[in-house]
């Protein structure tokens, strides 16, 4: 079992992840969450979270953290997300609040005494102001396994992702902190994509299965907007890794990131590294991933969690 924060900005795909995460206490010991403003604004996507918690009745505490970029003001992605972060469900009234610690003092707090993973499904202001604030945690710190950034391509231009492109500054920071990485670009999500034929699978009125199949009815008008035959479910990669590496192909690459540029800030410049290489900031790149592996993981979850709840 390891020690993880889960840093988010729920959006659809950041509670799919979470619920998979939660279907397996017995490899993750989840001391928190963390919120941080990325899908939509930090007090939207920390209700959105509280709602499923709540819905779910899970004790594990909220710390919400920056409510905009480093240096940048926040662009919600309403067009996928609605106007919400997380249209579809209804929920009844939230009784569960967040704490009054900030994202960032709970994370030093827990780093001070542990050794921790951070699953980062957001855009990475909260782990940038840590590192920038308290340099010394980056020791503890066991990995970052963020979802985020693209070898080839672009989700939000031609040559970013979102994550990196909402603030590449916070982006910058980690990923030249030395800190160990894992990312998992948007090419590998596209890789596990969930064909819109099985969301029918969730259409019944087990708890956890209702909530999935409301959201992803209203997830997949994206993908059917853009005619496309899967729903990209990007943040539930970086769990299904954490459980299967070996379902993953893996290739290590020089990163960095570029601040600038119309049509390429925020791009996660990606280059191979050679025998002869200068090895500056040696990355984990998940570049491929069994499909059916991948979903079947996704799918045993929710039965899984259906049975709980």
């Amino acid at each position: 079992m390891i020690n993880i924060v889960i840093d988010t900005d729920p959006g659809h795909d950041d509670i799919l992840a979470s619920l998979v995460a939660l279907a397996h206490k017995e490899a993750f010991n989840i001391l928190g969450f963390t919120t941080v403003c990325g899908n939509h604004l930090v007090d939207k996507v920390t209700k959105n979270l509280l709602n499923v918690l709540d819905y779910l009745n899970i004790d594990i505490p909220v710390y919400v953290g920056a409510s905009k970029p480093l240096k940048r003001m926040p662009e919600p992605q309403g067009i996928v997300h609605g106007e919400s972060g997380l249209d579809g469900p209804v929920f009844a009234e939230c009784h569960k609040k967040a704490s009054d610690i900030s994202a960032v003092d709970f994370l030093y707090d827990k780093l001070k005494d542990n050794k921790l993973t951070i699953v980062a499904l957001a855009p990475l202001t909260n782990i940038a102001e840590l590192l920038s604030k308290h340099p010394e945690c980056k020791d503890n710190i066991e990995q970052i396994v963020l979802m985020g950034g693209s070898v080839y391509s672009g989700n939000i231009q031609v040559k970013s992702e979102f994550n990196i492109y909402h603030d590449p500054e916070a982006a910058k920071i980690v990923f030249n902190s030395k800190v160990p990485i894992v990312m998992a670009p948007i090419e590998v999500c596209f890789a596990g994509g969930l064909n819109l034929s099985y969301i029918e699978r969730f259409n019944k009125q087990n708890k956890v299965s209702k909530l999935v199949y409301n959201m992803l009815n209203y997830y997949s008008l994206y993908s059917l907007m853009h005619h496309m035959e899967d729903a990209i479910i990007y943040d539930m990669t970086t769990i299904i890794y954490l459980l299967h590496p070996e379902y993953f192909t893996i290739k290590k690459y020089n990163v960095d990131i570029e601040l600038d540029g119309q049509y390429t800030r925020g791009m996660t410049v990606c280059e191979d590294i050679k025998d002869d290489s200068i090895i500056n900031n040696p990355i984990d790149v998940l570049m491929d991933v069994d499909k059916e592996k991948f979903i079947n993981v996704f799918f045993d979850a929710i039965d899984y969690l259906d049975k709980q709840y």
